[in-house]
């Protein structure tokens, strides 16, 4: 018979996101998140002890002198059962981090537990996508790409507008999109190829090196600057070196500020849980969430995939009166 513990275990197999703050170790928030799940697993009420039957000595009043002492059937508790004795019932599950981000980044984090961290590895075999939003700053050159870096040169800014700043990023999207055709071994004159693109299923085969497929400045107030970046494979070291270019590019120096992943596949800023809310409880309905999400999806594209239609409802208006005035025709002959 199961346990109430190993009940909610089970309703506790799965993926869900939280959101990482920038400072802290991806590892202190993977074992933060196990420490909180054991405390609500352990915490649930256990079943009542096994009972067991004993026979224990009793003194009979009357001749308790002369035949000495008698055995009575007991029913008492096992007490080796008894969690005093056994200890907690879980004293360790799986917890599995999807794509990390480094100590300076902050952002989702996509989380699995128990079989969930085999759907974990399956979800990264689709060739997902991750937007992440870059703070950086003109001017400055750094040792690491980043502003806790050593400076290592200086540079001025004002000749850098938005219109220049686009231009740029054009260029290095354009350049990521090649690689990413490159990387696809697909015929790009292919029914396939123009198929997976539709579908955005377009990417590269395994393991590849960081591909840009979006890019764009959502702020621009010098020497502050920030962009938004789709990307596949990618890390948070090469994306503060893609700002560090893109100021090289713009005859300037930039380094970056902050790195902040806002999309992990499906999970999203919305569906990650902060510090406060790393329990059990939160933990199932974040789990719960998901799966209503990813069957939304799911239903949403044979919804509009037209191969998983009906014969029938693919037929076009305009052939019906056609086949019609051709019967009409036939009629009169």
């Amino acid at each position: 018979m199961a346990t109430p513990a190993i009940r909610m275990f089970r309703r506790l197999e799965g993926l869900f996101c939280v959101y990482k703050p920038s400072g802290v170790h991806w590892k202190l928030v993977r074992d933060t998140i196990e420490t909180n799940l054991l405390k609500g697993l352990n915490a649930a009420p256990s079943l009542p002890l096994p009972q067991e039957i004993r026979f224990l000595a009793h003194p009979d009043s009357d001749t308790e002198a002369s035949k000495g002492l008698t055995l009575t059937a007991v029913s008492v508790p096992v007490l080796a059962k008894h969690p005093l004795v056994t200890g907690p019932e879980f004293q360790h599950i799986a917890v599995g981090v999807g794509h990390r981000l480094d100590a300076g980044s902050s952002g989702v984090l996509v989380v699995g537990v128990g079989n969930g961290n085999r759907a974990l590895n399956d979800l990264y075999k689709t060739r997902v996508t991750r937007d992440y939003t870059l703070e950086g700053e003109f001017g400055t050159a750094t040792d690491d790409f980043s502003h806790r870096g050593r400076v290592v040169e200086r540079s001025t800014y004002g000749h850098i507008t938005q219109d220049k700043l686009d231009r740029v990023l054009a260029m290095l999207q354009g350049a990521n999109q090649k690689a990413l055709l490159m990387y696809s071994n697909v015929d790009m004159r292919s029914q396939e190829a123009y198929e997976m693109a539709a579908q955005g299923l377009l990417g590269p085969e395994g393991k590849s090196q960081p591909i840009l497929t979006g890019l764009r400045c959502i702020h621009f107030q010098p020497p502050n600057f920030t962009l938004e970046v789709q990307c596949l494979n990618e890390t948070q070291k090469y994306l503060r070196k893609v700002v560090h270019e893109i100021g090289l590019e713009l005859r300037s120096t930039a380094v970056c500020k902050g790195v902040r992943r806002t999309r992990d596949g499906l999970f999203t800023l919305q569906d990650a849980l902060t510090h406060n809310h790393w329990t059990a409880a939160d933990v199932m309905v974040a789990i719960r969430q998901y799966h209503s999400k990813k069957k939304k999806k799911k239903s949403h594209r044979r919804t509009e995939d037209p191969a998983l239609l009906p014969p029938e409802d693919t037929t076009t208006a305009s052939q019906q009166p056609e086949t019609s005035d051709e019967a009409a025709a036939v009629g009169v002959k």
